[in-house]
């Protein structure tokens, strides 16, 4: 038996025609309705707590590298200086009562944004029983059910179809909440990510993919390693809205997370937002980061830190330099006292390694 032709979708007016001249493709964008309000109008206080949470993340990120020094972490740690107004500036927006949040092993910055007690982050660090995890997680595997925080993953890219499983649950549960998923641009290579993209826009899931571009992925630059680096185009396929957003300002950054959001919340499916940064440090600890000059470093330091950048906002709005050192002085002793807090704690009783390995007894 003859099997009968399939019928495209694609209208025939369209045949044969270019992406612009074709009616039935569309570049999918947010981007036009984030242009219109490119800042977010952030009161005083709103943009004190900014600037507070973001000096938090750089001034704990530079006590754990000390310590890593000092033997007191041992194996890996991904520091996350430079890009602390990303996950400020998107989780300031997030709903705490119902909204997840997931990421990959670069995880302390994300913890500390939620306002989570540096303390127990720092015990975890160090490997105590009184960290977050036990002591069992360390760097690279924060978790908080408490705060719908689900890490913290060692394997790249990994966290990705487990956000849409969270994203799938929201819908699920009808709970009105949205996840949060966090990968960088080495992962934006995965092809789980492509089959996680595919099955959130196919049954519009309520989740918000970011990809934290920090250019150099594990040690090789954007340019050498992806044919599209234009990450916020890679939703287009599937038909994902993209949004291309300055990560080193944590006002575009909100205000681009009060769009996403926005869209995500009415049902209308995910959206894939870029999130251009900079890490300052290599990799991790132990990357000497020789692919790139000090010199470009430096420059981003100079011209584009987030935290600086604020900080001249907040001086425009009549803070003096006396108001935000005292601000910096207080974030410093907290984040002693949690490095002595940590130091101070005891490690975990070996029955520990025995517990939390299953959901259930046996």
């Amino acid at each position: 038996m003859a099997r009968t032709a399939k019928t495209r979708k694609t209208s025939t007016d369209n045949k044969g025609k270019g992406p612009a001249e074709d009616t039935d493709f569309a570049l999918h964008s947010l981007q036009e309705s984030f242009e219109s309000a490119k800042s977010y109008d952030a009161s005083e206080e709103e943009m004190l707590e900014f600037y507070r949470r973001m000096l938090l993340i750089r001034r704990f990120e530079e006590k754990a590298g000390q310590l890593y020094g000092l033997g007191l972490i041992g194996g890996f740690c991904h520091l996350y200086i430079g890009q602390e107004a990303v996950a400020i500036g998107l989780q300031s927006a997030l709903d705490n009562d119902r909204d997840s949040v997931i990421t990959g092993y670069r995880d302390h910055g994300h913890m500390l944004a939620y306002g989570i007690d540096p303390k127990i982050i720092m015990a975890e660090l160090t490997g105590r029983q009184a960290g977050i995890s036990k002591g069992k997680g360390g760097s690279m595997h924060m978790f908080s059910t408490e705060h719908k925080f689900y890490g913290g993953h060692g394997i790249v890219g990994a966290q990705v179809p487990l956000g849409g499983g969270l994203a799938l649950a929201h819908k699920y549960n009808e709970d009105g909440g949205l996840c949060l998923a966090y990968f960088g641009d080495g992962a934006a290579n995965q092809g789980q990510v492509y089959e996680t993209f595919n099955m959130a826009s196919l049954w519009k899931l309520p989740i918000v993919f970011v990809i934290e571009n920090n250019q150099y992925a594990m040690g090789t630059s954007t340019a050498r390693s992806s044919a599209e680096t234009e990450f916020h185009r890679r939703g287009t396929a599937f038909r994902i809205p993209g949004m291309d957003v300055n990560g080193m300002d944590v006002l575009e950054v909100r205000a681009a997370a009060e769009v996403a959001f926005a869209h995500v919340r009415e049902g209308k499916g995910p959206v894939l937002m870029e999130l251009s940064t900079y890490r300052y440090r290599g990799h991790s600890m132990s990357d000497p980061a020789k692919y790139r000059t000090r010199e470009e470093v430096q420059d981003i330091r100079e011209h584009k830190d987030p935290i600086e950048g604020l900080k001249k906002v907040l001086m425009n709005r009549g803070k003096s330099e006396d108001d935000l050192k005292a601000i910096d002085k207080e974030i410093r002793k907290i984040v002693a006292e949690a490095a002595d807090f940590a130091e101070n704690s005891p490690e975990p009783e070996a029955g520990e390694l025995y517990t939390d390995v299953l959901v259930e007894e046996y």
